[in-house]
């Protein structure tokens, strides 16, 4: 299992849409994410960033996925570039296997000094 984060911001190119524009624009997109979440694919949730969230990432915007494997994700991440997504939303991603808690501490505290903790 996978857990999936996007975190975006609207673009320009998005706020010179029509509010018309800007709806079937999604309801387009929204047919892509239909189809996963009818294979396995669970939404967790969607959120916009509290302003007052501790150490605040620069995105606005947030969804949150549970993916049954890496081919999943990476059907998310094409439907999303194939919708045009990206042309009107500047957006991050962070992607993991999902594992324990203990095992995710272990994998902290057993960090060698000369990692560079991104393939560790």
């Amino acid at each position: 299992m996978y857990l999936y984060v996007e975190l975006w911001n609207v673009t320009q190119k998005w706020m010179d849409l029509s509010i018309e524009e800007r709806r079937d624009f999604i309801n387009k997109a929204g047919g892509g994410m239909k189809e996963l979440m009818n294979q396995g694919v669970e939404n967790l949730g969607w959120a916009m960033n509290d302003e007052h969230t501790p150490y605040r990432s620069d995105y606005r915007y947030m969804a949150v996925w549970k993916m049954p494997s890496l081919e999943y994700v990476e059907k998310l991440e094409k439907a999303v570039a194939d919708a045009g997504w990206h042309e009107y939303f500047n957006q991050v991603n962070a992607r993991g296997e999902i594992i324990s808690l203990p095992d995710s501490m272990d994998r902290l505290i057993n960090l060698k000094k000369d990692s560079t903790s991104l393939l560790d």
